[in-house]
């Protein structure tokens, strides 16, 4: 007796392998021994997810594209960089620590085409245009040709004799990439591979890893696909089984293609002279088939990650069942072969056994037939040639019939921005205290910021001599732009109702929204127009990257004198603490009122570096212009009042004078005769008389007629900007 047989791999729904697979390995076609289940077959989608550094981990091999996090192969100690900051005038001083590496990442036992997007803990790391989003002084792709060189970095540091090439091995090499992104650790990084310029047919994927054994024609193909497994048949299993697929001799068939037919005259009534059942027909269980498949795989508008598409039957059952497929497919592709196998396994509860005579002998294990009286196709699953006849042991499988609906969702996924690093922009303001609290020295800040795919920027502190000395990176992007109108002056005591601001930012993705009475007052939407502190209610976008904004609060933080100098074109700053950074802090110092501050700034998209300069005048240091004054007859004199501000906080204070926040209370009063000082003095209280004797003896030195008063307080550090009111002697 002998005995030809088609394996069937998993359960009835799982579409049979050929045994002849596993018979390349062995040579031997042994259904006891060659098709025994073991205990790992075909690769799971997260072993392709989870980068590895383990000795003896397998690498796979890659077909079309792919997105793998591969195995670390070499690296080299984290190098690490101090730097030192601060340390003036009392302050602390503060050492950082800044870390990269150089190490080189496995990724296919295959020689690649190119490396398309990096990924470093889920973020990109190198967009689709190759640029990188972190600093990396070098990136080498080695593609796993038989003559690829050894690497110049590795063989410096193990010697070029001990450095393999790994040829027929494709790897990448970063060298000193930046860590302060990520932690200070290297991160788990995926690569979009192309190891293909297209799709791939699975004949070719089976010839690959066979050496060229095992072939087929007009197969489906895949997008991308990840071989690996201890054998052949363990690599192409996954696609088999997922395709319905079946090997005819060395030839991996499609159900349905080269369809035989088994005629009545082919069917032995007799054999050996004796009447026998020439058909014979049974059905399994319907509850043996599960009532639903999932099947897990990877999709492109996923950014290759993976996806889950599941069916369902009617009918009775309990049981689920999953497919683990290392290929790139569309979700609707993945849909129709969920759909597929499970319309297989419902089919292929009907199985059939068949008498022939001789020449059915020229029929094989994994050949689709139809069979005389008997509907749909079957598929020949074993041939044994005993008692002088041929016996075929059929399982029917599902004609052309119909086709899963579309519209499969490959389900939402966040996105980050792939676009390039750009040009950095860098504004600096001397600024009032934004907070309460009573500032000791200048308030100067620093807002970096750039198109949609800048990230950061280093920073330079430039002496006078020209010398760059690092204070660290900028804060988050900041949302800068100009403005498109010249913002007339408006009312300091009221919401500005009549004037609107234009604005033009500097990136459409950035946003400037509206906020109610209960987020103003928390501080939102606090911007800086030139050096004018603004708030507004509401923000209407006109254009994609220009706004209209109105219900304006002007002249916030004393800043009420900015507002006449207004011009189109001046900087736009919306003011959030935490997309600021404040350089004099980080050198240690504290800025001399009357100096300048110079920063530079180089992001990864900068050619040069960008240089911005602000005149250092102290705004957190000056108490802010009286108000109310008033001018009263008193004896043929005047009596001049005011009510003080004051810089230690910016909230209403109801039933209470504001803080005083400064070591005492003076003002220095002036008279003016347009710019000539006629006269001046220091109070300690908030009103001063200018009698009629000192009237009297101005007029009389030619100072008469319409005068003005100016009010200043004098505070711990700075004099105050001027309240003043007109007065007529």
């Amino acid at each position: 007796m002998a005995t030809v047989v088609l394996s069937a791999v998993g359960t009835v729904i799982g579409g049979p392998i050929g045994g002849a697979i596993g018979a390349l390995i062995g040579n031997a076609i042994d259904h006891a021994v060659l098709f025994k289940p073991k205990g790992r077959e075909g690769p799971r989608l997260n072993e392709l997810q989870v980068q590895t550094s383990s000795y003896g981990t397998q690498v796979p091999q890659l077909f079309g594209t792919m997105r793998v996090a591969g195995t670390v192969i070499w690296a080299t100690d984290l190098r690490e960089t101090k730097t030192k900051s601060g340390g003036g005038k009392g302050r602390p001083s503060v050492t950082s620590y800044s870390y990269s590496a150089s190490f080189a990442v496995a990724l296919s036992a295959r020689k690649i085409r190119s490396i398309g997007r990096i990924w470093a803990d889920g973020n990109l790391l190198r967009g689709a245009a190759g640029d990188f989003k972190s600093a990396v002084t070098a990136f080498r792709v080695h593609d796993g040709g038989e003559d690829q060189p050894v690497d110049p970095l590795i063989a410096a540091a193990q010697g070029v004799g001990e450095t393999p090439a790994h040829r027929g091995q494709a790897y990448v090499l970063f060298e000193d990439l930046a860590l302060e992104d990520y932690g200070n650790r290297i991160p788990s990084l995926t690569f979009e591979v192309e190891a293909d310029a297209g799709a791939v047919a699975i004949e070719t994927v089976a010839a690959a890893v066979s050496a060229g054994r095992i072939g087929g024609t007009g197969l489906a193909s895949v997008a991308g696909y990840a071989a690996s497994g201890a054998d052949v048949r363990e690599a192409i299993t996954p696609l088999v089984e997922a395709h319905g697929l079946a090997l005819q001799g060395l030839t991996l068939m499609a159900a349905g293609e080269s369809v035989d037919e088994i005629g009545s005259g082919a069917l032995a009534a007799r054999v050996n002279g004796r009447l026998v059942d020439a058909v014979e027909q049974s059905g399994g269980a319907a509850d043996g088939v599960p009532v639903a498949l999932s099947l897990r795989h990877y999709d492109a508008a996923r950014d290759y990650q993976a996806g889950v598409q599941r069916v369902t039957r009617p009918g009775p059952g309990r049981s689920e069942r999953g497919i683990e497929l290392p290929a790139v497919l569309a979700a609707d592709a993945a849909r129709g072969l969920a759909g597929e196998r499970l319309a297989s396994g419902w089919t292929g509860r009907a199985t059939m056994v068949l008498r022939c005579g001789w020449a059915a002998l020229g029929l094989a294990p994994g050949m689709v037939v139809r069979v005389a009286d008997a509907p749909g196709l079957w598929r020949i699953e074993e041939r044994e040639w005993e008692a002088m006849a041929v016996r075929l042991s059929l399982r029917r499988v599902p004609g052309a019939g119909g086709v899963m609906p579309g519209g499969a969702s490959s389900g939402v996924i966040v996105r980050q921005v792939d676009a390039p690093h750009g040009v950095t922009t860098l504004v600096l303001a001397d600024l009032p205290r934004l907070t309460d609290g009573v500032a000791s020295a200048p308030l100067v800040v620093a807002a970096a910021s750039g198109g949609p795919g800048w990230r950061s920027a280093a920073l330079f502190a430039m002496s006078g001599t020209g010398e760059a000395v690092p204070i660290g990176r900028s804060a988050p992007r900041a949302v800068l732009g100009v403005a498109d109108n010249a913002l007339s002056p408006g009312s300091v005591t009221m919401v500005d109702g009549q004037n609107a601001l234009l604005v033009t930012v500097l990136a459409a993705d950035m946003d400037l929204l509206s906020a109610d009475e209960a987020a103003l007052a928390q501080g939102r939407n606090l911007c800086l127009l030139g050096q004018e502190l603004i708030q507004f209610g509401a923000a209407v976008q006109t254009g994609e990257a220009s706004y209209r904004l109105t219900d304006l609060r002007r002249g916030l933080r004393g800043t009420e004198w900015a507002m006449a100098g207004h011009a189109a074109g001046e900087a736009f700053l919306l003011i959030e603490e935490e997309r600021l950074v404040e350089p004099l802090a980080t050198l240690g110092g504290t800025g001399e009122v009357g100096g300048t501050v110079q920063l530079s700034a180089i992001g990864l998209g900068d050619v040069e570096p960008v240089v911005a300069e602000v005149a250092v005048t102290g705004e957190a240091l000056m108490p802010p212009a009286p108000v109310h004054l008033t001018a009263r007859a008193d004896g043929g004199g005047r009596t001049i009042g005011w009510t003080r501000r004051s810089r230690a906080g910016w909230r209403w204070s109801s039933g209470g004078d504001v803080p005083l926040g400064e070591e005492s209370e003076r003002y220095v009063v002036r008279v003016l005769d347009g710019d000539v000082v006629v006269r001046s003095a220091e109070t300690v209280v908030p009103g001063w008389t200018y009698d009629a004797a000192m009237i009297a003896a101005d007029s009389g030195a030619g100072h008469d007629g319409a005068l003005s008063v100016e009010v200043r307080q004098l505070g711990t550090f700075a004099t105050g900007r001027a309240g003043v009111i007109g007065i007529t002697t």
